[in-house]
């Protein structure tokens, strides 16, 4: 048991696992540091937080009483730049604050006023203060222009900047990740790429695969509308052994180019390009072009394999053998993967690592900076954990783990930058305020959300029969209450006709080409405002300061976000119909300043608002708000 300090330094967050793991930041992110500081009988205290940087330097932030009664403090910290910091709350005796408490009764009752004057002017002594010092000796002035000599706002100030500080107890250090901007705020944009430049040749019978070539003539329109990630699913040789047919067959047909997460063939494994891709050189070429338009390229990492991936020949061991000695498929009841045989880590653990790590390595190599890895839960922590530690801080994390919570929070402190969540499947009010309220709370310390309306996995029923204003929501909500949100290629043509007992799309783009009509009309313009908007508006880079106000109809989501940049304030209010298709006409109650004008970013409307507003959102209308705030109100 450690044992507790001269001053009582306790309850300091955010602490992830007990300090055991780093609470996380991106580089300029504000957050507060809170801890519980106070002393026995009525002396003052105070506390500081001292942040050390990468190189070791210390500073020291100032903290604030937030709660006199439950002597809780405050501070809000935040890094310069990227590395392994740490913070530790100092908690001290405060001897100029107990003078001055003291004093300014006492001599006001007119009681040890010379002993208060004189123990006043020793402690000034102690800060170097000697002109204030001097002037509460001299005998000559009134004891009230002495006591307020010693307690004048230059004299506060002084000691503000360079308290006297007596019995400095210190908590542990904690350890403090911090990463880069892209870990907490970015724009994603799937795509399968060989659907993009796909057709189907007529003479020959046959569909003819996109290329990396044809792909990345699609990345100036992705660009175009706004998005900072272009993310691609697997680009390796897919297995023939039990490939899957069309809409997740158990057989497939000839020309069925099988699902991209049954990787490896007599062709190559992980470390390879699919032929009907291209090359490495050709790979390249596309990294290259995405990075020229501002995208980074994200790479689906799906530790899986086909039957005839070479590693399961080359190394049975690293695969499970059933009784009957076969090698054990993939299920996730009630679905089954026969095209997949996932690895198993328990037989050579540090074999299979030095092979995963070298495949993850070549990637990076040729210019992949992020990672979604698909099913990380399906795999022990300790990889993920040594694998993000040995690629570097400059590699992003993605984890697709649509799992139990623990596992979703542990994934994300063992070292995953960003994780999808529950977002496709919470609609109504409650379950949107209650879910963003932990993840933008005591969650932000290390669990950053992904929100994505769908993906080539899931479809959910209300997007399936919800119309065009519903897929306007979704993805509005989407890039407004997190910073960092994802769309799937397709949304823009609001593809919304599942197979039938699933909540994945009919004819879906896992198991075939889906080269679409990218001049037809779509989403595509409402998605590139959406994403202006981001840019425009730094508060929407931010996940921990999302506040929800209250509205009195039970189906619209109100809630704002506000950072400080430079001089301002820039703040932005979200109000939504969460289920468009019928009009809702409601008041609207807002914990912000007013009057202002509020402006409509998506519509381009003015209305004066202020705390108390009149919306009406409907199938006429847009299904979202979202609101500039600007000052003072229009008819001033």
């Amino acid at each position: 048991m450690t044992p507790i300090g001269r001053i009582a330094v306790l309850d300091v967050a955010p602490v992830v696992d007990g300090g055991a793991r780093p609470a996380k930041s991106v580089v300029g992110e504000e957050f507060e540091v809170t801890a519980t500081v106070f002393r026995e009988g009525h002396e003052a205290v105070g506390a500081t937080v001292v942040c050390t940087d990468p190189d070791g330097h210390e500073s020291a932030v100032p903290m604030v009483r937030v709660n006199a009664g439950l002597d809780a403090w405050s501070a809000t910290v935040c890094a310069d730049r990227a590395g392994r910091w740490s913070y530790r709350v100092e908690g001290w005796s405060d001897p100029y604050g107990t003078w001055h408490h003291d004093a300014v009764v006492k001599i006001g009752a007119g009681v040890d006023v010379e002993l208060m004057l004189t123990e006043g002017a020793l402690v000034l002594d102690r800060a170097g203060l000697t002109e204030a010092a001097a002037a509460m000796r001299n005998t000559g002035a009134s004891p009230e222009a002495r006591l307020s000599a010693g307690t004048s706002a230059a004299v506060r100030a002084g000691l503000a900047a360079r308290p006297l500080r007596d019995f400095v107890t210190a908590s542990a250090e904690v350890p403090w990740l911090v990463e880069r901007e892209r870990a907490l705020y970015g724009a994603w944009y799937e795509l399968f790429p060989r659907s993009e430049g796909a057709y189907f040749d007529a003479e020959a019978g046959r569909w003819v695969s996109g290329t990396f070539a044809t792909a990345a003539d699609r990345l100036p329109a992705v660009a175009a509308m706004g998005f900072d990630v272009v993310y691609l699913t697997p680009i390796h040789p897919i297995g023939r052994v039990n490939r899957k047919g069309r809409n997740n067959a158990l057989v497939s047909r000839p020309g069925d180019p099988g699902s991209p997460y049954a990787i490896g063939s007599d062709e190559g494994g992980h470390d390879s390009i699919h032929p009907d891709l291209g090359t490495f050189g050709d790979f390249d070429a596309f990294v290259a072009r995405a990075r020229e338009l501002g995208l980074e390229v994200a790479l689906d990492l799906a530790l899986n394999c086909a039957p005839d991936h070479p590693w399961v020949t080359a190394h049975p061991e690293w695969f499970t053998t059933r009784a009957d000695g076969s090698i054990a498929y993939a299920e996730n009841p009630p679905k089954k993967y026969q095209d997949i045989y996932p690895l198993n880590f328990d037989n050579d653990p540090e074999g299979l690592y030095a092979e995963i790590l070298r495949v993850v390595r070549l990637w990076i190599g040729h210019g992949v900076t992020i990672f979604r890895v698909d099913n990380p839960h399906t795999k022990p922590l300790w990889l993920w954990e040594r694998l993000i530690r040995d690629c570097g801080p400059e590699v992003i994390w993605l984890a697709e783990a649509f799992t139990r919570p623990p596992m979703m929070h542990t994934l994300a402190k063992v070292g995953f930058q960003q994780s999808y969540t529950y977002y496709a499947w919470r609609h109504t009010k409650t379950e949107l305020e209650g879910y963003c309220s932990a993840l933008a709370g005591s969650d932000a310390a290390y669990m950053r959300p992904s929100f994505w309306p769908t993906t080539h996995d899931i479809l959910t029923p209300f997007l399936q029969h919800g119309g065009p204003a519903a897929w306007k929501l979704r993805a509005a909500l989407a890039a407004t209450l997190v910073p960092t949100y994802g769309i799937y290629a397709g949304y823009e043509f609001r593809e919304h006709v599942a197979r039938p007992g699933a909540e994945e799309q009919i004819d879906n783009e896992k198991y075939e080409y889906r080269p679409r009509d990218w001049s037809a009309e779509s989403l595509a313009p409402y998605l590139a405002r959406l994403n202006e908007i981001r840019r425009a508006h730094p508060a929407l880079h931010r996940l921990r300061n999302l506040r929800f106000h209250a509205a009195d109809d039970e189906h619209i989501l109100v809630f704002s976000k506000t950072r400080r940049v430079y001089d301002r304030d820039d703040t932005i209010v979200v109000v939504a119909n969460l289920f468009p298709d019928v009009t809702r006409e409601t008041w609207i109650h807002l914990d912000l300043p007013g009057p202002f004008v509020a402006h409509d970013l998506i519509t381009g409307e003015h209305w004066n608002w202020s705390e108390h507003n009149w919306v009406r959102l409907g199938p006429d209308t847009e299904p979202v708000h979202i609101v500039a705030v600007t000052t003072p109100s229009l008819d001033r």
